[in-house]
């Protein structure tokens, strides 16, 4: 028998281990812990952690929100263990709280939501003016107004006016919150309030800044404010780091990021004796319909109430990475058993290899859809992409296989809708590629769902119809360079999307040319 008819079971039993080996090393990699040093801890109680009362699956568009006590005082049980306060932000449904909060030993930031609407804002003050008046040992200070101006609901005199109406009812200090830009573009706000509550959040920053320099950055800023509005005092309102969600430039959402950046503010804040309040204490679902999924990720704990690491102890970014290694690893055994016997060495090296490709870039796609998906559509979207990735990984494996009985007839009926398989995939690149190109800000980065189409049909071109593939081509080809423009050359997570596209390009090139 000659060397070209055996079967090559060294070099595959080779490339196997190594599969399983980057599979592995992948998913370890994501999830290594981190050991920072701790913000909290059994005896240290940090100042203040911004709180809303919805549970996971409750928003404040709920119609009518009716908040759940036992939420609620679960929520201000486990948030006395670390905090000294909470802040709120409106009255609506929480007329109970300030005794849980008694009841908890915590004091309240107690917040009014003031908007566009006249009435409803009234309604807001005259309950913010009563329950301070009310809860004036557990009440410590009240804030007029959330970001107000910022989204452009009322005038800077009509909410100097409320303020003063305040101030003129209750004996508690009273502010505003706003993110600090607008206190410089409105001084007339100051001298109106006891003192100045200041949002600081670097990742969201018209200029965002990185986690190796966000630290510095609120550091700088609160500075500056105290020199110039000196004497009156500075809270730091709202200051934090998303756990999940897309890179702005250099700003990375994760955990690990998370964490050291709310240790490193307060370690920071203590050390300079500043009044700080971190947002958030639980992560927001509801958030992302509006903010996309970073919106969701800003709490200390999660939407089940469970510890994310964030303030004391190691850290990971992945804290279920043996179950995406286990689905990876049963992706890449499902591709042996779709291939079959290996023809060649080179089946037998490609193979594994595409096993360890779809244990890595499938799995990927299925935990970020997880984090990112808000709607109905969304999740239809994600799931065709699955059904896809699938149907191309079917359609690889076989390839490499030796295509005998139901392998031969499957492969041949996925043969004959080559050209369909290459040009849905090229349609969802050239649909994603314009979404980060024209409406970037709340888009996460969907490099996972398109790798194996990519190098599956960059390795095997396939027959496609040419002015389709030609123009979708063009399409994806010329958003490479917008949207690296755009989101900046130092966002990692744009380089490889524009990577995968590059390749998507090629294989559609490619196809056109068969």
């Amino acid at each position: 028998m000659s060397a070209t008819a055996r079967s090559p079971v060294l070099p595959y039993l080779i490339a196997c281990l190594l599969g399983v080996l980057a599979i592995a090393g992948f998913w370890y990699g994501l999830g290594q812990p981190v050991i920072l040093p701790d913000a909290a801890t059994p005896t240290h109680k940090l100042k203040c952690v911004s709180y809303t009362p919805f549970d996971k699956d409750q928003s404040p568009f709920d119609q009518p929100f009716v908040p759940r006590i036992e939420r609620m005082d679960a929520d201000l049980a486990l948030l006395a263990t670390r905090f000294e306060c909470i802040r709120t932000y409106s009255q609506s449904g929480l007329e109970a709280l300030p005794g849980l909060a008694r009841k908890h030993g915590l004091k309240m930031m107690s917040g009014a939501w003031v908007n566009s609407n006249e009435a409803d804002t009234q309604k807001e003050v005259n309950a913010l003016i009563a329950n301070a008046n009310a809860n004036p040992d557990v009440i410590s200070s009240v804030i007029v107004g959330n970001e107000t101006l910022l989204r452009k609901e009322i005038t800077a005199p009509q909410l100097v006016k409320l303020i003063t109406q305040v101030k003129s009812q209750i004996k508690q200090p009273v502010t505003y919150a706003d993110v600090w830009e607008f206190w410089l573009q409105h001084p007339e706000i100051a001298p109106a309030v006891d003192f100045l509550t200041i949002h600081l959040l670097p990742y969201w920053e018209d200029d965002p800044a990185g986690i190796e320099q966000a630290v510095n950055h609120v550091a700088q800023v609160r500075q500056e404010f105290g020199n110039k509005f000196a004497p009156k005092d500075i809270l730091i309102g709202e200051t934090g780091w998303p756990s999940e969600g897309r890179q702005r430039e250099t700003a990375l959402p994760s955990r690990v990021n998370e964490a050291k950046f709310i240790r490193g503010v307060v370690t920071l804040a203590e050390h300079n004796g500043w009044n700080y309040n971190l947002i958030e204490a639980f992560d927001q679902p509801w958030k992302r319909a509006s903010e996309g999924a970073v919106g969701g990720y800003w709490g200390l704990f999660d939407a089940d109430r469970q510890d994310k690491g964030i303030l004391a102890g190691p850290v990971t970014n992945l804290p279920h990475w043996p179950a995406w290694l286990g689905l990876g690893v049963a992706l890449f055994t499902a591709t042996l058993m779709l291939g079959g016997r290996v023809r060649s060495t080179r089946s037998a090296l490609l193979l594994p290899a595409l096993g360890a490709v779809a244990g890595c870039s499938l799995v990927a796609w299925v935990e970020l859809i997880l984090v990112t998906s808000r709607f109905a559509e969304e999740w239809t979207w994600a799931g065709l992409l699955i059904a896809l990735n699938l149907t191309v990984l079917t359609h690889g494996a076989l390839a490499l296989g030796q295509q005998q009985g139901w392998r031969g007839r499957l492969f041949n009926l996925l043969e004959r809708h080559a050209g369909c398989w290459i040009a849905a995939a090229g349609f969802a690149g050239a649909v994603m590629m314009l979404g980060l190109v024209f409406e970037p800000r709340y888009r996460s980065f969907p490099s996972a769902a398109l790798v194996l189409p990519a190098l599956v049909y960059l390795l095997r071109p396939v027959r496609g119809p040419r002015r389709e593939l030609g123009l979708l081509a063009l399409i994806i080809g010329a958003g490479i360079p917008l949207q690296l423009y755009r989101e900046g050359l130092n966002n990692q997570q744009a380089w490889v999307w524009a990577l995968v596209s590059v390749l998507m390009v090629i294989a559609l090139w490619r196809s056109r040319r068969q």
